[in-house]
């Protein structure tokens, strides 16, 4: 029986856990607390609940000892209260502090087509982000990486590759292209969740502890006399499971949460040290941002590195603890840092309201506009004018994402069949998966020289290399990456000693009863990482930052878990052709790959180029500043206000 004592000790746990991952009491009023206190939160309208502040407005300042409660207030009030009568009057347009040396002047027609665009300083708040993103990304590339031998080998593989279940080439590819496909249909589901309950912040939290329990899942079984015992099959479906859907809990909200530390959304004059004139551009800030993100992003994808020269020389078991106690030390970097981060709440039922709003377009032949309030008399929806219309500007914006499933299924060979393919060849000593550290290497050096150098020298000659043409650069580096692959595997199947057998044949079988690989230096496949790791610079960050800058602000989340779903689909073509990925096939699908990615790329270009004519126009950065900039939320004392206000 739970003595009364007992029942203090779990409520102060619980209330000790909510202060320190900043759970509010009541889920759906995150930002409005109810504490005594000697001010007031105010909460706004629903449309406006990103806005919230400590004021005292019932009062003007005087203290309310007895005032603990919330009402609502209008934008203009709280203008008022936040900028003063000249806001609260006039425009609802604010504009962001610059530095010393800088002015709030946007730019006339005339100057934008003739001044220099520069991106903006960062936020603090966007790198710890980051930071978190980094931590993440090495953990799951990190467990990832040895995924093709794990599954494909033997536990004391005949070969001397390292290996526990033995499903094959072709069953290893298929397993892993299931668990690509599950951690980008996942998504959908951390995009709901945040938006409808807990906001971007909280869902990556509870989504971590979930990730958490998937990694140690998988350590567990990945132990020897585990493996020895047959459970290694078992352990790693039930990992796939539990981590996929972490990491989708995390994707579909940390890629807009970097961006949302970033506030302005207007093009502004700076004057720098130099004299020269220039236009802070968001659109270019919004840019930088998403490469830093991929720049994080491809550092944590090196921790391969690790974890499969630990497989090969200590054991699968290392190899997967580290990428837990990576995860652990991003996990505690989140929470520690949740006094910095700009966080929006959540809107409720957003995504819902979105499928269900889409289902009747579908029944009216895809008219969007018979969703509308005005055309469903008699009918009751959660949702108003306004809605359709940002929901028809998403839609307009997630088009270009409809040929991306070609390109992913690209990148993808590089997990499983590329692994294998180096297998093939003579290895001189290093793991066959660790070629595919070539591909993170090669962007991380060369996303600082496009953004430093190459972007801004565009700029200054007046060449605008717009998010089309980055996309479908992408799509052609992709298409010449799977045709040097298939120049390679043609070059292993004209090599001695197996020729298009290789691994199998008995020309190759050793005295200690490997087998020889084909005469071929696993360098010759460098070429087809760097043009993978090109193409994923121009294609995959432009899609995070078309994703971000193109939805309206109330859809966020759910443009970005479309475009990350766009993966899932990739995966399943992937998974489409695995029974492909065996010899002597495998030219054969490398050509037919670049053919298809080639294809793609064509058509996007001549559906979609002309979405570069309208940029700006279509840019939401330029349409989002009619109210407010974002606020952190604060505790603030009657007299910290006082002040403020005599300032």
């Amino acid at each position: 029986m739970v003595t009364s004592g007992g029942l203090k000790l779990l409520r102060s746990t619980w209330q000790a856990w909510k202060k320190l991952i900043g759970q509010p009491d009541n889920l759906h009023e995150a930002f409005v607390r109810t504490e005594n206190q000697r001010g007031v939160y105010i909460e706004l309208d629903q449309s406006d609940r990103d806005d919230v502040e400590l004021y005292d407005m019932a009062n003007h300042g005087q203290p309310a000892a007895e005032s603990h409660g919330t009402r609502t207030i209008s934008r203009r009030e709280y203008n008022r209260a936040v900028y003063g009568d000249s806001i609260a009057e006039g425009s609802f347009d604010s504009k962001p502090s610059l530095p010393d040396n800088s002015t709030v002047d946007e730019p006339t027609e005339d100057e934008k087509h003739t001044l220099r665009k520069v991106p903006d300083k960062l936020p603090h708040s966007a790198f710890m982000v980051a930071i978190v993103e980094l931590c993440e990304r090495s953990a799951f590339y990190g467990l990832s990486g040895p995924f093709q031998n794990y599954i494909a080998n033997k536990y004391h593989d005949p070969n001397g590759l390292p290996g526990a279940i033995g499903l094959n080439q072709a069953g290893a590819t298929g397993l892993t292209n299931f668990f690509q496909f599950w951690c980008y249909i996942t998504p959908i589901i951390g995009a709901v969740v945040a938006d409808q309950y807990l906001g971007k912040y909280l869902t990556i939290v509870y989504f971590s502890v979930i990730y958490i329990a998937g990694l140690i899942i998988l350590f567990v079984t990945s132990l020897p006399f585990v493996i020895e015992r047959g459970a290694a099959l078992g352990g790693l479906i039930a990992a796939m499971a539990v981590i996929g859907l972490g990491t989708g809990g995390i994707k579909a909200n940390v890629s807009p949460l970097i961006a949302e530390q970033y506030t302005n959304t207007r093009a502004t004059i700076r004057v720098l040290k130099s004299g020269e004139r220039v236009i802070v551009d968001p659109a270019i800030t919004i840019q930088r941002i998403y490469m830093i993100f991929y720049l994080c992003i491809n550092l944590g994808s090196l921790s391969p590195i690790i974890t499969t020269n630990l497989e090969k020389h200590v054991g699968f078991w290392s190899a997967y603890l580290v990428p837990l106690k990576l995860f652990v030390l991003g996990f505690f970097v989140l929470i520690s840092g949740k006094k910095h981060y700009v966080v929006r709440p959540p809107r409720g039922s957003i995504i819902i309201d979105c499928f269900h709003a889409l289902l009747i377009a579908l029944r009216n032949h895809g008219d969007i506009d018979a969703a509308r309030p005005s055309t469903l008399p008699g009918r009751s929806v959660n949702w108003d004018e306004q809605f359709i219309s940002e929901l028809k500007i998403a839609i307009a914006g997630c088009k270009v994402f409809l040929f991306y499933p070609f390109y992913w299924v690209v990148c993808i060979q590089m997990s499983n069949n590329f692994v294998s393919q180096a297998g093939q060849m003579e290895l001189h000593g290093i793991p066959n998966d660790v070629m595919q550290n070539i591909d993170p290497i090669t962007i991380i050096i060369f996303i600082p020289i496009l953004d430093r150098v190459v972007y801004p020298a565009l700029r200054r000659l007046g060449i605008q290399f717009k998010p089309m043409t980055r996309i479908f650069f992408g799509f052609l580096l992709g298409s010449a990456a799977m045709a040097y692959a298939a120049v390679v595997q043609h070059m292993i199947y004209s090599r001695a000693p197996c020729y298009d057998t290789p691994l199998v044949c008995t020309a190759g079988l050793n005295v200690d009863g490997s087998y020889a690989p084909n005469k071929i230096h696993v360098a010759a496949q460098t070429p087809a990482y760097f043009f993978i790791a090109l193409s994923e610079i121009f294609a995959a960050v432009t899609g995070l930052e078309y994703a971000f800058t193109k939805a309206p602000t109330s859809l966020k989340s759910f443009v970005m878990s479309l475009f990350l779903l766009t993966n899932a689909f990739g995966a399943a073509l992937a998974a489409a052709i695995s029974p492909l990925s065996v010899d002597p096939k495998l030219v054969w699908m490398y050509a037919g790959l670049s053919v298809a990615c080639f294809v793609a790329g064509m058509v996007f270009w001549r559906l979609y180029s002309r979405y570069n004519s309208t940029e700006e126009e279509c840019s939401e950065l330029e349409k989002i500043p009619k109210s407010p900039e974002p606020f952190r939320v604060t505790r603030r004392s009657f007299e910290d206000s006082r002040e403020d206000r005599e300032e």
